[in-house]
Order: structure tokens, then C-alpha cells, then sequence
């Protein structure tokens, strides 16, 4: 069995050389000399660990520092233990400028000495000129004392940003220590502390914000000097017996290279993995007192029993138990008067409802159920979100009802909010299909609400209906843990079934046979069942062998029963089953193959698990089964398994846009599940079964069709994950977010906000049949992948989804649909009018085929799509997907060489009814698109030549540097708005440079001939006066009237966006240009720092057709493109779809 590689973690490593220690030690140790340190220190901070450290943590570093030196034009700093460079010399100049006060600690003379000199001002990266007193270096350890600062001037002991960097290590306890450092910040300051251990155990005290970076590796040279000098830094002391030491040293290389990875990338060099963390603290942190007279607080002992291992292992900042609603609204309100965030323990399921240092609501008091039968309506059952699925279901049994949830008794509300499969799924849909009310404490206001069906008696009192009330409901069914906290949940209930359960456990005698009952267990055993029947199945490994198990859950049902064709291809592909019973809805809980059987059974609490799920389609393709196989062979520990929960059936009636729940078209949840004994958690085998789990299910990903979220949290790997679960709900679901959480209260929720909605960069390849698009596509991936860049191209076709349809509705070759040129040509009239037809039926389906292409394929980073038949795709398409840069590449070539590549002869009707058949070229358009390509030559020296010199201009990576110097700004210019500051571009070092030079080069045409830039005040202004300056052509501003000498031509201009959000500002104004600045027909370039609803800039061009200026005779560029408020679509229902515009960053809000 392969082991899949992995590392041991240095707290590992530390652990096993402290071990090594005890064992042998008979004399005491002895503190490292400046010198020892220092060459261990050398180390740590040479290699792949470093570049994590400077890309990753010092770019969160800027960000989380930016409001407060952006603030302040005097800063003082304090650095505890900064080491041979100050953590300054990371931060942009304007900021070290700012810098007037500067006082550190570093015991280690030789670092001292190094700092001093790496703050002298003839060192431009690291100094700091405008110092108003030289640098004071305390060659002492930071203690606690209150004094410890006693002699500091300028600054009255009292400083702006406190770094403490890596010096956490000796200080203990550490809570006491960051306390005294928050007592010595400012008002409004910030602490910072770096720790590469994972998160500190602070004993309650509450950071500000984290960050954890954990794909950080420290690389040693496997050499035995090397290795003294690392161990003995890791451990910090030696032994005084120089006996003792040798024999110490020994034994630790052997624990080194025993416990590191190896590469062959890195040959010689011993591989440790070091997470990073960095957390920010405030005066904030003490401000846990206040909750605790408010909300009752419980023992963090009472969590030992948490059913997940990585919860059990975080130390929350405190856990509270609110025992009445209002005590939860003032959870809420503590959490928005601080700005922190909550985490929320139902069933303890989820790894992340508890957090470090973060307050959680145990919701363990709201666990009452309330059932109401009506002779006239529908039974409800009300349940609140203490309840777990076994109370809900014991509950309503004792009425003769069931609700349709999850198959484990103690999952608790995190389930039926995210999904909840179970074995009703395919005769009554998910769980969250049952939900028709609920009530929330809203974490925007900490008001009260109501959604949907909430019986009069089970209101709060005090609850309000809100506005967006069907927002938030669908959002609730299918991603209900990130909008608010859930009280209580109103669920349609059924008449309970009994259960007939049969199981089979098939021994696999090789990989052809198993992939051979794979297909024959999905084709006629699984595709043939009735709805009030479904299977699991399960791939494990037992007694040298893969085994296949089976479970049949057949619900009793009136005038229902296995049709004769299954029960004969049940017995003949799974034969005699292993037993049978018949249980109530209670039972069926033990009756899960993995509980009792898999191993001798998963449920004895003996074992840790870690899981996650994507949801596939057919899972008796080869492609498939091969996958799965390879995964269960693959796995790191003898317990790992895949168990597979059939769908279909009601899941899949619902319309994928009814619930936030949106992947509703797959047959099989895989649920890929590692397992290890409990008491290896937190070792390197349990880091190696969770780099198993994702990696299984990122490789299913690539056939499946979604993921699915319960479990996700802020792990970046489940980001990933999170763009493949919501589909074409992720845009929507992102805006509820902002709208419903703007202060990201539920921040340790699925990470919808950290999804990506799809590749960084679009292409749609566009142009008549036979002009060349997908051979076009097809050389551009081909040259993408022979540049040296860390970037994945897919070029895919929109075409055959449509074609996949067609062909199973029709009973056409799909094959030959997808491959053959010929073949397709019979059927275009046929493939028009089907798709035409299902369009008219479901008149968003272009939009939805989009949003399913761009989802499935999210893990790329630059998308080709070709197949479009859509007029003025960007403004059609763009604002779906406002978190990827599209474009528009319009290849179109002669009807001739269209004839010949068609194999057509030139009397053969060339309508292209399939097609895109609107006008012969770009020319006769009603849209510019991004690009033109004139495909009439045969080979690819020309396409070749188009990538070079257009389509590579958006990979430049100075784009990248630009969106991050546009930062956040929270609540600005209302409560609620995220704020793009585009405008910080010019006040960030060589920004307006950069800009520049990334409009001069995007311009697609010849600034030669350029007339005039027009530009209108007054963000147009800071990046049009460079730009005409650089490529020297005149500059003719557009002003409010009343600023410019008569004559004039104006036009009224509606506000902004943002000028609309502000209560006191006009909703229109007049804005004018000089009559004769500008000869009429000239060719001109419209400069802007913002496209957004596009009103600006629609009143710009109806001014300049005043002005005598055609919209053909007009180009656009601006700075940032906003695509979520659609401006592109404004400008066509304007008339003006026939200007050019093009930005150069895209950003999703606001």
C-alpha cells in the first residue's frame, strides 16, 4: 500500500527531540549562546519557508495594517524580539516614513547589533529616515513588568503597532504577556504577533484576526553540522555534559531524519512543515469581561465528548450558553460593538464550531421540538437548533411522522441547513427541502426575524418579518450556517415509513472486476430503483482485498414494491445478501453498513475521522471507478474507506435554482472518509489521511459534478471546494453574505466569501461556424502551456452541453455530435430548433449553461469558452461571474475559407442556423468586441502571433500588483458597503507608473491616431493627465457646469453608485465640455477611474455625441470595472453598445 508523502510538523519534530531528551538527559542543560542561536535562526529563515513567510504572511500583514497607518501620518513602534531585521523592512516605504518612534528587545546581542545596522539610513530597504530620536535597541528579554518601559520618550510608553515577532517561545504564561502588550498600545493600535506553531493557547483571551498560512516548509541540509546547529535551536539548549551532548546530537539526527520528507526536487535537504500564524489583538481583547455579565458562560471541559477531533483540539476564547433569545442578541451585539466574530455548536459535528480564541454559542439549550397537525393543512414539526437529528426523528416517530433528514442521530442543525442526505432523500428531497420557516437572530442588527412559515406561538416575541424575506430563506435551505444564527427551523413532515434493509459485502477479486460490478450496480440495479428506494455503497479495503458493500433502504410505500427486473438484477450482480431486517425510523439509524460492519465497525468511539464530499454522476464509468479504486488503494491508514449515498428522485425534482442548495443533477454523494485510531490525532497520520481526503477529492472533482458543504470551513483548501458546491448560486449567495453578515460575524462558516466564482480569466471565443474557434482555442492552450508560468488554461466548448441533450433526447450520436464535422452539419437545423425550443420553456438557460461551464471548470485560471451564440456576451454574462475578468475574442474569416473548413461547396445553403450568424464580420456588429482575429490563413503562425501580442497583456503580472494596491474600506460611505478605493493606486510608490503603463498597453488601437482623452472630473482626472502626457495627446476634461468658459455643450448626469449612497448629495447634476475642444467625427479615448453602473459614462458619451463625437469613433478604459451593477448593459440600452471599452482590473463589489 503507497503512503501518500507528507511532513511532520516542527511542534512534532520539538515534541520528539524533547522526548530523545528526557530518556537520556542525567545533567542539566544549558542555555544556546547568541552565536548557536543565530546560526539556527539562519535556517528557519532561509528556503521555501521564507517565501511563504514573504509572500503570504507579509501581504495579510498589509492589509490587516493599512486602516491604521492609512490613519496616521505619526507612528510608533514596538518590536519584542524582531531578530537581525525589523519586520519594517517587509512594509511599503510611504508607511516606514511615517515611523517617528522606534524601540525594540532583542536579548541575542548578535541580532542587535545586526538590527542597529539594518535601520541606518544608508540602507534604503529597511530604514527609517524620519525618525525623530535614533532607534532604541534594548538588549534585553521583554518581561512582565509593569514599568518595563520606564525611560521611553516621544511616545509616552504608549505605542501605535506592537510587533511581537517569533518570541512567544520562552514567555510563559503567554496570556499574561500579551496583556501587558495591549496595555502598552495606543489608542486605536494594533498588536501583532507571529508564531510558527500553529495558533497559541491564550487561556481565553481573544485576538483580533488570524491568519494561517499551513502550507509553510522549513528545508535543512541533511549534513550533521547542519542538523546540530537546527535541532539545538528547536529545542533551544544543549547539554553541559560534552559526553552527553555528542551522544544527545546523535539521536537527534536520527529523530530529524527520521521524521522529515524528502523530495527529489531537493535533493539532500530534510523537508519539516512549519505553519505560520499570525494574529492581530487589540484593547478589544479584554472585552470578553462585558460578555460575561451578560450571556452565562460554561466550562470548556464540557466539550471533551465534541464528536470532531479538530474542534476538540481548538480552545475557543470562551463558550457561552444562552438559555434565552435574548441572550443570543446579545451575544450579537457584543460581537458588532467589538467587531469579532462567533462561532455556533449545534451537533459538534463541524470542525470549525469551535475556534481559537473565538467566542462560540452552545445552542445546547434551544432543544425543544413542537409538532402541529391540522386536519386541514400539511403536519409541521418546529424544531430549534440545539436539537440533534435522533431527537427530531424520536420526536415526531411518537405521531406516526418523520422529516426527511440525515442518516446519524447526532447530527445536529448544520446539516439540515447545508443539505442533509438521508435515506428519504430520493422519495422527499434533502432536508433543507423541508424547511418552510425559520426564525434568526439577525448578526447585521441582532434583531429578531421570521422567515416563511413560522406558527404565531413559536415567534419570539418582538420578531419581525424582514424585507428580504425570500432571500433569506432560500439562502437558509442549503447554506443556512452564514446569514445569522438559527433559532428554530419549521419543517413539512411526512407519515412515517418503515424500512426493509438489506446488506451484501462482495469481496473484488481485481480491479477489472470491480470497476465490471460498479457499472452493473449503477446501470441496472441503481438507475431502475423506485423513488421510495435507495442504495449506499461502500469501496474499503479488508483482509488484503477491495470489497464492495451494499445497503438497499426500500421505505414502505402504498402500491410500491422492487420491480421484477431489479430483484432479478439484484440477485444476479449482488446475490444472497449477508442479512436483512425491517426497522422504524428510530432504528434505522444503526443500521449504516460503516457503524456496525466496515472493520468491525466505525462506531465504537475509538477512531477519528476527517470527510468531505463531492457528488458524481455515473459512477459505473471506467474513468470514474478507476479514480475511486485508485483511492481506496491509495489510502494512509487500513480504515480509510469511500461510502456512496445514492440521490436522484426528489433531490433532483427540485429546480437547481429553488434553494441555495443549487447542484441537484448527480446520482452518488461520495463521501470520502479518512480514519485513524483516536489516539494519533494531531500527528503526522492524521495530517497525511487529511492531504488523502482532499486530495481524493479534488481528483473526483475533475469527473463530479459539485461538492458539498457541510464541513467546510476556513481551511483555504475548502475555498476550493466551495466554488464547486453553489453553481450558479454563488454570485447571489456572496451578495446575501455582504448584505445579511457585512461585519462577518459568521466568519468560520463555509467560506462563500473566499470561493472563487470561477477562473481569474474568461475567454469567449466567439465567430460564425467554420471561422475556426475551437482550433483557434486549442492553440492558444497548446502555447500557454509551453510558457514557464503557474497558471492552468482549459479551453472548453458551451456547445456540447446542448449537444449532450440533444443526443439523449433525440437519439442522435454523440460521438459523432462532438467529433464529426459532417455529422453535425445533418443535424444544425435540428440542434437550432431544440435548443431554441428549451429556451423559450426556460427563457435563463444561457445563462445557467454559463454559470455550470464556469463552476465545473473554477479550478482553471484562465477558460476558453467557444459555442457562444449570445450578442454582446460581455454585457450579457459579466456581472454573472463579477469575480472573473471577462472577454470577448471574435474570430471571423472569409465565407470562402468558412465554405472550405465546413466542407461545403459554394452553391450549398451556408446558413449558419447553429451558429453565430449575425453579420459577416465585426464591422456590421451591434457590440465591439474585446478583440478581433482574422482567422484566413491556414497553420497557427498568425494565431500564435495574436496570443503574443493581445492575450498574454492580461496575464501581466503588474495587473496583480495594482488590484492590490486598491484596498477594503468597510462601511464606507454607508454601513454595509465594501469600498474599492481605486483612487490608492496613486498613493501607493510607483502605482500611477504601473497604471500607466497598463492603459498605454491594453489600448488596442494606434495612440497615434488618437484625437483627444476625455476625461470627467475628478477620479478621471488622476489617471488621464499621466496617460496623455506619456503618449502625447491632448487632455479635454469634462467639469460640472459652471467650471469651463462658454460656450459649452452639457447634459444632466445621474449620481453614481457611490454618490447615490450618500444621503445629502444631489441625485443629478450638469456636466459640460467646451463646444470647440474637440473637431467633430475625431477619434477619442475616454479615460476613468471607475465603470460601475455605467451612468457616468453613459452621460459622457451622450456629451460628446453632442459634441459631434459618434459612439463608432469612441473608446473607453478604465481602471476598475464594478461588472456585479451591469454598466456594459446600461451602454447598449443607451445606444451605445458600439463603443469600446475595456479595464483593467475587474472587482466584484461594490
Amino acid at each position: 500500500m503507497r503512503r501518500v508523502m507528507t511532513m511532520a510538523t516542527l511542534e512534532s519534530l520539538k515534541r520528539a527531540l524533547w522526548q530523545k531528551a528526557d530518556d537520556m538527559a542525567t545533567a542539566g542543560e544549558q542555555r544556546l549562546s547568541d552565536a548557536q542561536y543565530s546560526a539556527g535562526f539562519d535556517i528557519l529563515i532561509h528556503g521555501p519557508g521564507w517565501t511563504t513567510y514573504d509572500n503570504s504572511i507579509i501581504l495579510q500583514l498589509q492589509e490587516q495594517l493599512s486602516p491604521l497607518f492609512d490613519s496616521r501620518r505619526h507612528i510608533s513602534v514596538l518590536e519584542i524580539g524582531p531578530g537581525p531585521e525589523s519586520i519594517l523592512g517587509s512594509l511599503p516605504l510611504e508607511w516606514r516614513d511615517r515611523v517617528e518612534t522606534y524601540t525594540a528587545f532583542e536579548p541575542n546581542d548578535l541580532f542587535a547589533t545586526k538590527l542597529l545596522d539594518s535601520l541606518d539610513n544608508r540602507r534604503p530597504w529597511t530604514r527609517l529616515r524620519y525618525l525623530k530620536s535614533p532607534p532604541d535597541i534594548r538588549r534585553t528579554p521583554f518581561v512582565l513588568d509593569n514599568n518595563i518601559l520606564s525611560g521611553a520618550s516621544d511616545c509616552c510608553g504608549k505605542y501605535d503597532t506592537i510587533f511581537l515577532c517569533h518570541s512567544m517561545y520562552g514567555m510563559k504564561p503567554k496570556n499574561k504577556f500579551i496583556e501587558q502588550v495591549i496595555k502598552l498600545l495606543a489608542e486605536g493600535g494594533i498588536a501583532v504577533v507571529f508564531h510558527r506553531h500553529g495558533a497559541l493557547d491564550l487561556d481565553g483571551l481573544k485576538y483580533h484576526r488570524m491568519n494561517s498560512f499551513p502550507t509553510g516548509v522549513v528545508s535543512v541540509l541533511d549534513e550533521d553540522d547542519a542538523l546540530d546547529r537546527f535541532t539545538a535551536s528547536i529545542v533551544g539548549c544543549t547539554m553541559q555534559d560534552a559526553d552527553l551532548d555528542k551522544a544527545m546530537r546523535i539521536e537527534w539526527r536520527k529523530a530529524c531524519r527520521s521524521l522529515a520528507r524528502r523530495e527529489d526536487s531537493e535533493p539532500g535537504q530534510l523537508l519539516f512543515s512549519a505553519t505560520n500564524v499570525m494574529m492581530t489583538f487589540t484593547a478589544l481583547t479584554l472585552s470578553l469581561l462585558e460578555l460575561n455579565a451578560l450571556v452565562p458562560f460554561v466550562n470548556e471541559d464540557c466539550f471533551k465528548t465534541i464528536k470532531s477531533h479538530e474542534a476538540r483540539f481548538h480552545h475557543p476564547a470562551s463558550i457561552v450558553k444562552p438559555t434565552e433569545v435574548q441572550q443570543i442578541q446579545e451575544c450579537v451585539h457584543w460581537a458588532l460593538n467589538h467587531g469579532l466574530g462567533l462561532t455556533v455548536v449545534g451537533g459538534g459535528h463541524s470542525g470549525h464550531c469551535l475556534w481559537p480564541d473565538v467566542v462560540a454559542i452552545d445552542m445546547s439549550a434551544f432543544r425543544q421540538v413542537h409538532i402541529l397537525k391540522s386536519q386541514d393543512e400539511d403536519p409541521l414539526v418546529v424544531a430549534e437548533a440545539g436539537c440533534n437529528t435522533g431527537e427530531i426523528i424520536r420526536e415526531t416517530m411518537k405521531t406516526g411522522l418523520t422529516v426527511p433528514l440525515g442518516a446519524r442521530p447526532s447530527v445536529g442543525a448544520g446539516s439540515w441547513l447545508q443539505g442533509g442526505i438521508g435515506h428519504l432523500a430520493r422519495l422527499h428531497g434533502l432536508a433543507c427541502d423541508s424547511i418552510v420557516g425559520a426564525v434568526i437572530v439577525s448578526v447585521k442588527s441582532g434583531h429578531v426575524l421570521y422567515a416563511g412559515n413560522v406558527p404565531s406561538e413559536y415567534r419570539p416575541a418582538g420578531a419581525i418579518r424582514p424585507e428580504n424575506e425570500d432571500d433569506l430563506l432560500w439562502a437558509i435551505k442549503g447554506a443556512g450556517t452564514n446569514f445569522g444564527i438559527i433559532v428554530s427551523v419549521t419543517f413539512k413532515a411526512y407519515t412515517a415509513p418503515r424500512f426493509s434493509v438489506r446488506n451484501w459485502v462482495l469481496p473484488m477479486s481485481d480491479d477489472i472486476d470491480t470497476r465490471l460490478k460498479l457499472k452493473e450496480f449503477y446501470d441496472r440495479i441503481a438507475k431502475q430503483l423506485p423513488k421510495n428506494t435507495s442504495t449506499d455503497a461502500y469501496l474499503f479495503w479488508d483482509l488484503d482485498k477491495l470489497h464492495l458493500g451494499v445497503t438497499m433502504f426500500e421505505a414502505s410505500s402504498p402500491g410500491s414494491s422492487l420491480a421484477t427486473m431489479v430483484s432479478t438484477a439484484v440477485n444476479e450482480i449482488l446475490g444472497l445478501e449477508i442479512d436483512s431486517k425491517a426497522v422504524n425510523c428510530v432504528e434505522l439509524f444503526e443500521t449504516d453498513m460503516y457503524m456496525s460492519k466496515l472493520h468491525g465497525g466505525h462506531g465504537g468511539g475509538k477512531t477519528s475521522s476527517f470527510k468531505r464530499c463531492v457528488f458524481l454522476k455515473n459512477i459505473g464509468e471506467d474513468s470514474v471507478a478507476n479514480l475511486m479504486i485508485s483511492a481506496v488503494k491509495n489510502r494512509p491508514t487500513p480504515l480509510c474507506y469511500l461510502h456512496l449515498l445514492q440521490g436522484g428522485g426528489a433531490v433532483a425534482d427540485v429546480a437547481a435554482d429553488a434553494t441555495a442548495f443549487g447542484s441537484r443533477d448527480w446520482d452518488f454523494a461520495c463521501i470520502i472518509t479518512g480514519v485513524w485510531p483516536r489516539d494519533e490525532d494531531d500527528t503526522a497520520d492524521s495530517e497525511r489521511v487529511k492531504l488523502w481526503v482532499y486530495k481524493t477529492a479534488s481528483d473526483l472533482l475533475s469527473l463530479g459534478t459539485a461538492a458539498y458543504n457541510t464541513d467546510l470551513g476556513p481551511d483555504p483548501r475548502d475555498a476550493v471546494l466551495t466554488a464547486k458546491i453553489f453553481r450558479g448560486s454563488l454570485s447571489r449567495l456572496k451578495d446575501l453574505k455582504r448584505s445579511l453578515d457585512p461585519h462577518i460575524v459568521l466568519a468560520y462558516a463555509c467560506p462563500i466569501l473566499e470561493a472563487r466564482l470561477g477562473p481569474k480569466l474568461i475567454f469567449l471565443v466567439t465567430g460564425k461556424s467554420g471561422v475556426g474557434k475551437d482550433h483557434c482555442a486549442k492553440v492558444w492552450v497548446e502555447m500557454f502551456d509551453g510558457y514557464d508560468n503557474e497558471f492552468k488554461m482549459r479551453a472548453v466548448s458551451i456547445s456540447d452541453v446542448l449537444k449532450r441533450k440533444y443526443a439523449a433526447a433525440r437519439g442522435a450520436d454523440l460521438n459523432m455530435l462532438l467529433n464529426d464535422r459532417a455529422y453535425k452539419e445533418q443535424h444544425r437545423a435540428a440542434l437550432t430548433e431544440f435548443f431554441q425550443e428549451q429556451v423559450r420553456n426556460r427563457p435563463k438557460l444561457p445563462e445557467e449553461n454559463f454559470l455550470n461551464l464556469v463552476s465545473e471548470h473554477s479550478d482553471a485560471d484562465v477558460l476558453l469558452i467557444t459555442g457562444m451564440r449570445d450578442e454582446a456576451p460581455l454585457a450579457a454574462f459579466s456581472h454573472l461571474v463579477p469575480d472573473s475578468r471577462l472577454l470577448d475574442v471574435r474570430v471571423q474569416a472569409s465565407e470562402e475559407m468558412r465554405r472550405i473548413r465546413r466542407g461545403c461547396s459554394s452553391r450549398e445553403d451556408d446558413g449558419d442556423r447553429f451558429g453565430d450568424n449575425r453579420g459577416s464580420d465585426s464591422t456590421t456588429l451591434e457590440y465591439r468586441p474585446s478583440f478581433v482575429f482574422d482567422n484566413n490563413t491556414n497553420g497557427v503562425s498568425e494565431a500564435c502571433r495574436f496570443f503574443r501580442e493581445l492575450l498574454l497583456l492580461f496575464l501581466n503580472e503588474d495587473l496583480q500588483k495594482l488590484a492590490d494596491m486598491v484596498p477594503r474600506v468597510i462601511d464606507f460611505p454607508s454601513p454595509g458597503i465594501e469600498f474599492r478605493n481605486v483612487l490608492g493606486i496613486a498613493k501607493q510608490k510607483g502605482g500611477l507608473g504601473i497604471c500607466i503603463s497598463r492603459l498605454k498597453a491594453h489600448f488596442p488601437g494606434d495612440w497615434s491616431d488618437v484625437d483627444a482623452i476625455v476625461s470627467c472630473e475628478v477620479g478621471g482626472f488622476v489617471f488621464a493627465s499621466p496617460l496623455a502626457v506619456e503618449v502625447d495627446v491632448p487632455l479635454v476634461l469634462i467639469r460640472e457646469a459652471g467650471k469651463l468658459p462658454s460656450p459649452t455643450v452639457s447634459v444632466k448626469k445621474t449620481s453614481s453608485y457611490i454618490s447615490s449612497l450618500e444621503p445629502n448629495k444631489p441625485k443629478e447634476k450638469v456636466i459640460e465640455i467646451e463646444q470647440n475642444a474637440i473637431s467633430r467625427d475625431a477619434s477619442v479615448v475616454v479615460v476613468d477611474d471607475v465603470l460601475s453602473t455605467g451612468e457616468t459614462l453613459c452621460a459622457v458619451l451622450e456629451l460628446l455625441e453632442k459634441a459631434g463625437i459618434g459612439a463608432e469613433n469612441v473608446s473607453v478604459m478604465v481602471v476598475a470595472e464594478f461588472t456585479a451593477h451591469r454598466g456594459r448593459q446600461l451602454l447598449r440600452e443607451r445606444g451605445f453598445g458600439k463603443v469600446y471599452v475595456q479595464s483593467l482590473l475587474v472587482f466584484g463589489g461594490p
